[in-house]
């Protein structure tokens, strides 16, 4: 048991699937508001946010990869 844990830390897998939902949410939150006919103040709000977000998660996400 031990020796699987000590893998599975050393693999990060946990911070790697993270990366890639939150990879998949921008792009599918990006793709609704690209086929939105007339968007609102708000949806474009949200739609900033959500990237916004991604770039932190990001660079958060590179700065602990180089460890």
């Amino acid at each position: 048991m031990v020796d699987w844990f000590s893998k599975y830390l050393k693999i990060n897998i946990t911070a790697k699937l993270t990366m890639v939902a939150s990879v998949a949410m921008s792009w599918r939150c990006a793709e609704w508001f690209m086929a939105l006919p007339d968007p609102t103040g708000a949806q474009s709000a949200f739609v900033s946010v959500v990237m916004g977000v991604m770039t932190g998660v990001f660079g958060i996400w590179m700065g602990h990869e180089h460890k």
